[in-house]
C-alpha cells in the first residue's frame, strides 16, 4: 500500500514538473516570436521613413512636404544613427505618447529639433538588458565618435566632445558651449544610482 502511495506521489510530481516545464518553453517560445514580430514592425516602419524622406529631399515647399507626409501615417519623423554601438532607431513626434523611455526613445522636455541653430536636441532612452533599453551600449562611446540624426529630408552629423556622469536625481545638468548646435544623450548607468551624459557636437 504504502509503495502504491509512493508510485502514485511520484507520478503527480513527474507530471508537475512536466507541466511546469513545458510552460516555461511555452512563455520562452511566445517572448521570442513577439519581440521578433516587434522588431519585424520597426523595421517595416524606419523602412517607410526612409522613403518618405527620399520624397521629402525632392522638395523645396513646406506645405508640399506636410501634405507628403499626410498622405502617409508618418509613425517615426526622425532617425537616430550611432554606428559604433550599432544603433539605428526611429523617433516620434515629442507630443505622440510613444515618446516616452519606456516605449522609446524619447525627447525630453526643453530639447530642440536638430534644425535649431545653436539648439541642444536632449535623447534620453533607457541602458540595462530589457527589450526597450534602447542605450544599453552608450558607455561605450568615447570622444570622437560619432552619430547623426535624419530629420525633415536632411542629415544632421554630431561628433562626441564630451562625457561625464551625474547622480540620478530626475534632472540633468547639461553643459554645453555657447554657440554651438548639440545633441545631448542620456541613460542611466546600469545597477547605480548615477546618469550618464553624452554631448555631442553638429558638425
Amino acid at each position: 500500500m504504502e509503495s502504491k502511495i509512493k508510485r502514485k506521489n511520484k507520478s503527480w510530481l513527474i507530471l508537475i514538473g512536466s507541466l511546469i516545464f513545458l510552460s516555461g518553453i511555452g512563455l520562452i517560445t511566445y517572448d521570442y516570436l513577439s519581440n521578433r514580430k516587434i522588431d519585424e514592425k520597426e523595421t517595416e516602419l524606419l523602412e517607410e521613413f526612409y522613403e518618405i524622406e527620399d520624397d521629402i529631399e525632392s522638395i523645396e515647399e513646406p506645405q508640399v512636404i506636410e501634405e507628403v507626409k499626410e498622405q502617409v501615417k508618418v509613425n517615426y519623423i526622425a532617425v537616430l544613427k550611432i554606428p559604433k554601438i550599432g544603433l539605428e532607431r526611429g523617433l516620434v513626434d515629442p507630443n505622440s505618447y510613444l515618446n516616452n523611455v519606456n516605449y522609446n526613445l524619447e525627447w525630453l522636455d526643453g530639447s530642440s529639433m536638430p534644425d535649431e541653430v545653436n539648439g541642444n536636441v536632449i535623447i534620453a532612452g533607457h541602458s540595462g538588458s530589457a527589450r526597450i533599453s534602447y542605450f544599453r551600449k552608450l558607455d561605450r562611446l568615447e570622444i570622437g565618435d560619432e552619430a547623426s540624426i535624419i530629420y525633415n529630408g536632411k542629415t544632421y552629423n554630431y561628433k562626441v566632445v564630451d562625457i561625464y556622469d551625474i547622480e540620478k536625481t530626475g534632472t540633468a545638468e547639461i553643459v554645453k558651449e555657447r554657440n554651438t548646435t548639440t545633441l545631448t544623450l542620456i541613460t542611466c548607468r546600469h545597477n547605480t544610482n548615477r546618469q550618464i551624459v553624452v554631448i555631442l557636437k553638429q558638425l
